[in-house]
């Protein structure tokens, strides 16, 4: 039985799993989400990757040390994190809880590994898979990028291969054919009251 005045409450916020393989353009349709919607919160990771041209410490990434990582894993401090392409990367624990408890749509945007530790924390998250219109397209945006080496666009395909295999672990998947499109359908999933 629904308590009374339920119906005139809003929906409770939840937390947004976006993941998928490098290259299916995650961080494009994040971009497109926040832009037109700042209300949506994306979680900032860490990482002990360098920043590319043009990344900005605290914007795309908080860049850290190996140390630094350490301490943050051992203190309890990452919600998940996981290692890709020989970089961790992982997700602050604090930022994410307040902006949920304050009723906050949050977004992460995060890979596999990270996404699986998620589903055993906090449960109630909505896992959203991005998918590729094809393997060749998702192979002609890897190379097209023309900032890592061969050798790490190939670890990136491989791992990709592991990554498209897990879809059916997701909640839902949207296809990356149109970003505008992928951004909509994301939008109305991330403000769609829970079930």
């Amino acid at each position: 039985m629904p308590e009374l005045g339920s119906q005139s409450r809003p929906a409770a916020k939840r937390l947004t799993v976006l993941s998928g393989p490098s290259g299916v353009g995650k961080s494009t349709v994040v971009a497109g989400i926040r832009r037109e919607h700042p209300e949506v919160w994306l979680s900032v990771s860490v990482t002990t990757r360098r920043p590319r041209p043009g990344e900005k410490d605290g914007v795309q990434y908080h860049f850290v040390s190996d140390e630094e990582f350490d301490r943050l894993v051992a203190e309890g401090e990452l919600l998940e994190w996981a290692q890709f392409a020989g970089n961790r990367y992982g997700t602050p624990r604090g930022p994410v809880e307040e902006r949920l408890a304050a009723g906050t749509p949050v977004l992460l945007e995060i890979e596999l590994q990270g996404a699986r530790q998620v589903r055993e924390s906090m449960p109630d998250a909505l896992h959203v898979f991005l998918a590729p219109p094809s393997w060749e397209e998702l192979v002609r945006r890897l190379t097209g990028r023309g900032t890592e080496s061969d050798e790490v666009i190939q670890r990136r395909l491989d791992v990709a291969k592991v990554e498209l295999a897990a879809e059916k672990e997701f909640d839902t998947t949207l296809v990356n054919t149109s970003v505008r499109d992928v951004c909509a359908d994301l939008l109305a999933l991330i403000t769609a009251p829970k079930v």
